[in-house]
């Protein structure tokens, strides 16, 4: 199959998921994948079509530097000057800019696609948006530098990480959403960067701050209970539950995004990437990473890695989501 047709079939893919799993956003907009991306030395945010990489929207945010997208289009952009900025699919037109906040680090959507969990690494704390309310809920202090968090695929948990060299992981019970509360604090033997949860919940994936290691802690015993072998740290990691499920590991030093098998941790396929891809996504059968160093913005086939879309966004571009409209 030519790249051309394989993205067609890859976008139809992508849809397919996102209507199996019964998200309202592609029911509603007819599946059509977009990523989002936040140029901040450019202070925008962009919208570029999948699989063809064509900019469809352009808006102006302050300081964007990492974003996240609910099922429902709506995108959460954070801006470490102190500003949560929800805006709205299609358009991109802000429906609130939020305050409140000292340094709002990176945000994460729950599995519901109702709750927004923020961390704030000046205040410490883990702040609840409700998206449809469009307003904060409620605080919790998790600890002076939360940054990188992850929730758990049933939306009962949010594991957060204390600092981009973390040495101290918080367990926030959000079974109550709207109502999040400290449940243990975890002490690792290593600094812990980037978080993500395995689509069973069973394991929670560490991407390392100082060394070429990927931990497996269990998300009962918090435990390392595997390593995966990865490139210059940090690391970051993604999941597709599509199919029989598959992880990915970002190394923007090394210029490398790799394939895992989640169940045996084994590296799969190592591709190529343009230096400083740190940041990525994934949906319906896409992984798409975006390059802080050099604005390249690279889109894959989930399956095998192959290389659907390399485009220039501009001077950098710093994080990335995926959303359907």
């Amino acid at each position: 199959m030519d790249v051309r047709r394989r993205t067609v079939a890859t976008a139809a893919a992508f849809a397919a998921a996102f209507l199996c799993t019964g998200s309202a956003g592609a029911g509603e907009t007819g599946g059509r994948p977009v990523a989002l991306v936040t140029a901040e030395v450019q202070n925008d945010v962009l919208a570029l079509s999948l699989p063809d990489g064509r900019v469809v929207r352009r808006r102006h945010v302050d300081d964007p530097q990492t974003i996240a997208a609910a099922p429902s289009g709506l995108a959460v952009v954070v801006s470490p000057s102190g500003a949560v900025t929800l805006i709205a699919p299609r358009t991109l037109q802000p429906l609130a800019v939020l305050r409140g906040f000292r340094s709002p680090q990176v945000a994460a959507i729950a599995p519901d696609g109702r709750w927004a969990y923020v961390t704030d690494a000046g205040t410490g704390d883990l702040a609840v948006i409700g998206l449809a309310r469009r307003r904060v809920v409620d605080r919790v202090f998790v600890g002076r530098g939360a940054h990188h968090l992850a929730v758990a695929p049933d939306g009962t948990e949010v594991w957060v990480a204390l600092g981009e060299h973390a040495r101290t992981i918080v367990v926030v019970d959000t079974s109550r959403a709207a109502r999040p509360r400290v449940v243990r604090r975890i002490s690792t033997r290593f600094a812990a960067h980037d978080l993500a949860f395995a689509p069973d919940g069973a394991t929670v994936w560490a991407g390392s701050a100082d060394d070429m290691w990927v931990r497996v802690l269990s998300a009962r015993t918090a435990r390392v209970v595997a390593r995966v072998v990865a490139g210059p740290p940090p690391q970051h990691v993604a999941f597709l539950p599509y199919g029989a499920g598959r992880a990915y590991v970002t190394s923007g030093y090394g210029s490398q995004l790799e394939l895992v098998d989640p169940r045996t941790r084994r590296v799969v396929r190592r591709v190529h990437v343009p230096y400083g891809s740190f940041n990525l996504a994934t949906g319906g059968d896409l992984v798409v990473t975006t390059s802080l160093l050099t604005g390249g913005l690279t889109e894959l086939n989930g399956a095998d890695l192959a290389p659907l879309l390399r485009t220039k966004v501009g001077a950098e571009a710093r994080d990335v989501a995926i959303g359907v409209w």
